[in-house]
């Protein structure tokens, strides 16, 4: 019988892989041990091996596309053989099976199409934007907005509109702003009250030919329909309108700080531009100033008002002030999106749970590294592999780990793992993201080998050959970032670790021994610990033992 090939997993803290090559097609015969594929994991691209020998019935995923652990893939079997069966028998597959889903689903597609202008016994929005009736919805009018507020209606069910006209003020998250129409007509349906929320995309008025029928578009359940109470209320506002109209102009005309009759963004425009609304004419219903007002304003009209102004008040002598002008630029919103890899996923689904299940708390040293860099020196002059400043912390930490145990622990949940062995993770950049190869066991290795080893990672790290075993089983980490100039920074800890080391770059910087102040290499370590294992004096004691180790390197030869 055919047998299917599953995603295996990979890695310990793998949920998907990539297809990112396949190497055989559907009829090629393979054998036990044949690479049928290579899947691209969080950390590595992987050679998936077949177990089967038989012909290749079946390819249930395409290149490029992820499936979750576990979930079918192929199927091998006998050629000419059914497959679908053993996918049945197997449990079946969403990847396997989607074409077909693909197919039976279009009839009903077709069918909800054709039941569509049947449903509330008017024609669809599609049928009446053709007879020149407009849906306007409420606007995504900034980042973050989810819903509006109807703050104000400026027109009522029966007005006729242009298109440039106002027909709502706004509320967002973030400012009360205009919505236009941007259609000329009968406003023939309102769908919010003033003061209620809508989300936005939702429908929150029709305008079109007078008398024409929107039920087809209501009944779609956009929106919902405009209460009873509407209706009632707008003579209210029309009454409210014409008492405004009337007693507007002549505050306006005695004072240029009265109350006047401006839509919000024209108000905060004329604010902005140092412009006084007594001063603007309004274009608008009732005589009220929207943006196009301000942005329409003479400047030369403010100055000929202000003259009269500047000369009863006796100030003949000096110019009115006038309002900086602030030069405008326009620059051109881009950007460029890209998939997010399985190793980006990985990252972030793990760094996030660590942050916010472990709680950190950090602590910074000073190191005096005068007597490592001389160490150095000698060491590279008879060593077989050059040794770095990041190998000789690497072996420092070991050391140091063997003398406090509390910061070589995991937390269990009800238990706490105190590694007595030192496996230090060593955090390296690669381009999609970030890999922490494993030195094992390196309180019992010299510092060149710790060196070679490092360097071995970075080269499998960088070319994707590092393997699951090369990546788990850490009890500690260490990330350096002064190789890039960074003097102090803070990690998140590697889970399940239960701390790790931040290393900063050294610098140059004066300091005092003896009494006098002299120049020194001075390298900042930053230890971020979990709370839940380490307290702050087990972490500064860990600190002050890794300091002595560092200062006086020749301990770690010992």
């Amino acid at each position: 019988m055919a047998e299917v090939v599953r995603m295996p997993k990979m890695s310990d803290t793998m949920t998907e892989g990539v297809l990112a090559k396949w190497h055989v097609k559907v009829g090629d015969k393979v054998k036990s041990g044949d690479v049928l594929a290579e899947v691209e994991t969080d950390k590595a691209t992987m050679d998936l091996e077949s177990y089967e020998e038989g012909t290749l019935l079946h390819i249930g995923v395409e290149e490029g596309k992820g499936v979750p652990i576990d979930a079918i893939i192929a199927v091998i079997g006998k050629e000419g053989e059914d497959f679908q069966a053993a996918i049945d028998a197997a449990g079946g597959s969403a990847k396997a099976e989607a074409p077909k889903a693909d197919v039976a689903e279009a009839p009903k597609t077709e069918d909800k199409k054709q039941e569509a202008p049947a449903q509330g016994g008017g024609l669809s929005e599609e049928e009446l934007a053709a007879k020149g009736v407009t849906v306007i919805r409420m606007p995504l009018l900034s980042d973050t907005m989810t819903e509006g507020v109807i703050a104000e209606w400026h027109k009522k069910v029966g007005d006729k509109v242009k298109d440039d006209d106002v027909l709502a003020d706004v509320e967002t998250d973030k400012a009360t702003m205009e919505v236009m129409g941007y259609a000329t007509g009968t406003l023939l349906h309102i769908g919010v009250e003033k003061g209620s929320a809508a989300k936005v995309n939702g429908i929150i008025a029709i305008v079109g030919p007078e008398g024409t029928d929107v039920s087809g578009i209501l009944a779609g359940g956009s929106a919902p329909a405009a209460k009873t109470e509407s209706k009632e209320e707008a003579p209210k506002e029309e009454k409210q309108s014409t008492t405004a109209d009337a007693t507007s102009a002549p505050v306006a005309e005695t004072s240029s700080d009265s109350r006047v009759k401006a839509s919000p963004l024209a108000k905060k425009i004329a604010k902005d531009k140092g412009i006084d609304l007594a001063q603007v004419a309004g274009s608008a219903e009732g005589g009220r100033i929207i943006k196009k007002d301000i942005e329409n304003f003479k400047p030369a009209a403010q100055g000929e008002s202000g003259k009269p102004k500047a000369e009863s008040a006796g100030n003949t002598d000096k110019p009115a002030a006038s309002a900086p002008v602030i030069p405008t630029y326009a620059g051109e919103v881009k950007f460029t999106e890209a998939p997010v890899s399985q190793m980006r996923k990985v990252i972030a689904k793990r760094l996030a749970e660590s942050l916010f299940t472990a709680p950190h708390f950090y602590l910074t040293i000073s190191i005096d590294m005068d007597n490592a860099m001389a160490a150095r020196t000698a060491i590279n002059a008879v060593a077989p592999v050059k040794v770095s400043f990041n190998d000789i912390v690497i072996k420092a930490v070991a050391v140091a780990l063997k003398k406090h145990p509390a910061v070589n622990s995991s937390w269990g949940g009800d238990k706490i793992r105190f590694n007595e062995h030192t496996n230090i993770g060593v955090a390296m950049a690669v381009e999609d993201g970030l890999l922490v190869p494993v030195v094992r066991f390196a309180d019992g290795k010299s510092l060149s080998h710790i060196s070679a080893e490092v360097k071995d990672f970075g080269g499998k790290a960088k070319a994707k050959k590092l393997q699951p075993a090369d990546w788990e089983g850490s009890t500690f980490t260490v990330s350096n970032l002064g190789m890039f100039g960074i003097d102090e920074f803070t990690s998140i800890i590697n889970s399940p670790d239960g701390a790790i080391l931040s290393v900063g770059a050294i610098q140059q910087v004066p300091v005092v021994k003896n009494g006098a102040v002299v120049p020194g290499n001075v390298m900042k370590l930053t230890l971020g610990c979990d709370h839940r294992v380490v307290d702050g004096a087990t972490g500064a004691q860990f600190l002050q033992t890794l300091k002595g180790l560092l200062e006086e390197p020749i301990r770690l030869l010992a």
